[in-house]
């Protein structure tokens, strides 16, 4: 069982989460410049963690069923976040505010351990992914993205996919039809 899922299990077993919230197909869950220090476990649906500029969205993650998110940011300083929370899909999520989730993982060191290892792993996959956007040509992100997250391409909307990957939906388009699909 992976981390996340052991996460959500102890979670589940504390009866911790205080609300599940359903969203709308294109409904923001969280807008720029707000703050939410709440964590969010995705039971249906997909969501995107964007920011725009004033020529274009950039899509920074996506969170779909099993996704353990938050406006990260946001849920570490308690700050206002230029990050957007979007529902790509009819989603349901489960909300877990921060105080009720840090006083929970402080309560087992195995637990605080099984946080600290989801953050690193969040942290080496932007890594990964910073790397990609800079040294990669656009056919090599895709076929990146395609070999660490396949179902991403069942789940989310291709023009999303093209924002994450920073090329217009028509170059990602042409490297689909030119490499095999997923």
């Amino acid at each position: 069982m992976d981390l996340i899922n052991q996460l959500k299990e102890e979670i589940d077993k504390a009866g911790l989460w205080v609300k599940t919230t359903t969203l709308k197909r294109n409904e923001f869950l969280k807008v720029r410049g707000s703050t939410d220090t709440n964590i969010y476990f995705v039971l249906s649906g997909s969501l995107r963690i964007y920011l725009e500029d004033e020529f274009e969205e950039h899509t920074i993650r996506f969170a779909y069923p099993g996704s353990i998110f938050a406006s990260l940011d946001s849920f570490i300083t308690g700050k206002p976040s230029p990050f957007y929370i979007q529902a790509l899909k009819k989603c349901e999520v489960q909300v877990l505010p921060r105080q009720e989730f840090v006083a929970f993982i402080e309560t087992r060191p195995e637990l605080h351990q099984m946080w600290r290892q989801i953050l690193e792993q969040l942290v080496v996959q932007q890594m990964e992914r910073e790397v990609d956007l800079l040294t990669h040509s656009p056919a090599e992100r895709y076929k990146r993205v395609l070999e660490r997250s396949p179902h991403l391409f069942q789940e989310i909307p291709a023009r999303y996919i093209a924002s994450y990957l920073r090329m217009s939906p028509e170059t990602l388009s042409r490297i689909r039809s030119t490499v095999e699909k997923p």
